[in-house]
């Protein structure tokens, strides 16, 4: 059920055929940072971001140690577009750069976006290194255990393929194809069970081609070296609108669950100040604003909570 989600680097698949490609983050330095973070600075959209006020009550909720240096140091893995990636310019753009900004403003600070490799992200923030994670990461039982999460958007799975589907592509039978996926992502284990059922069928298992990039996945499906995409239904809509029609989409959107902001535990009333900023910006209208810009209103939500139940 959780989209994309940590596993650890020397994850490997049983029963399927995997090509693992791409190993080095795109745009991450030796210190993981993306080289540009912080808000109102280059490498952020913080310019477009709509105006946002300081909740002076939400603020006072802030950690002192967070807040005395009057910054969020947020960690992601900035290749999953439109959620979090680098544009043309440079500079680090998506849904989650602009509510992560509007977040920290709602709460007297900025924010400094760090990247790192996806798998990278829970182990930073346990550690120290990030006061934030926002990385499209779902919200499920397995992260509760070690962090809080506080939803603030809802995505399924959706599968893209060449214009036309030449390989006439069904989602309910994927045997004996080769499929791009990014490394480390719900859809992974999903290609996992669904080779299974093939082999038990006696049908070819599935071909996965990972790579350690989103984009590198997108890429691999235009150039015709796999024959379909599974990735969160944000990220393949976007795919669909990017490539000037080399691509479609084909079946429903599935397994739908809510993202999380990620937090420290163990950090007073921090989860709450983020629940109450997601909220507020829910509210004013904000947080649809940004959803629209990046054409992923379908994925809203109406209330964010801490550590909700996760679904199944």
């Amino acid at each position: 059920m959780a989209r994309r989600q940590f596993r650890p680097v020397s994850y490997l698949i049983t029963g399927i055929a995997v090509v693992a490609l791409g190993a080095t983050a795109c745009g991450a330095g030796g210190d993981g940072s993306s080289g540009g973070g912080d808000a109102g600075q280059p490498g952020t959209s913080a310019a477009e971001t709509p105006t946002v006020a300081k909740d002076d009550a939400l603020a006072a909720l802030v950690p002192a140690d967070f807040a005395a240096d009057g910054k969020i140091v947020v960690g992601q893995d900035q290749t999953y577009p439109p959620n979090e990636f680098v544009d043309d310019e440079n500079k680090v753009v998506g849904m989650d750069i602009d509510l992560g900004n509007a977040i920290a403003l709602k709460l007297g600070l900025r924010a400094e976006f760090q990247n790192t490799a996806f798998d990278a992200i829970i182990p930073g923030l346990t550690s120290g290194k990030y006061e934030m994670a926002m990385s499209s990461l779902t919200i499920n039982a397995d992260r509760l255990v070690k962090v809080d999460m506080v939803s603030y958007f809802s995505a399924g799975t959706s599968m893209a393929v060449l214009k036309g589907n030449p390989d006439k592509l069904d989602l309910a039978d994927l045997c004996g194809k080769n499929v791009a996926v990014q490394k480390g992502t719900v859809q992974v284990e999903d290609l996992e069970k669904k080779s299974a059922e093939c082999k038990t069928a006696s049908k070819p298992e599935i071909t996965v081609t990972q790579f350690q990039n989103q984009t590198d996945a997108t890429l691999a499906l235009t150039a015709k070296r796999a024959q379909a995409m599974l990735a969160d239904s944000p990220v393949v809509d976007y795919a669909l609108k990017q490539t000037n029609g080399a691509l479609e989409g084909a079946g429903e959107p599935y397994d739908s669950a809510p993202y999380g902001i990620i937090l420290p535990k163990a950090k007073g009333e921090y989860s709450k100040a983020v629940q109450g900023a997601v909220q507020s910006l829910i509210d004013d209208g904000t947080y649809l604003k940004i959803m629209e810009k990046w054409g992923v209103e379908k994925g809203k939500i109406d209330k964010a909570e801490v550590n909700p139940a996760p679904a199944g």
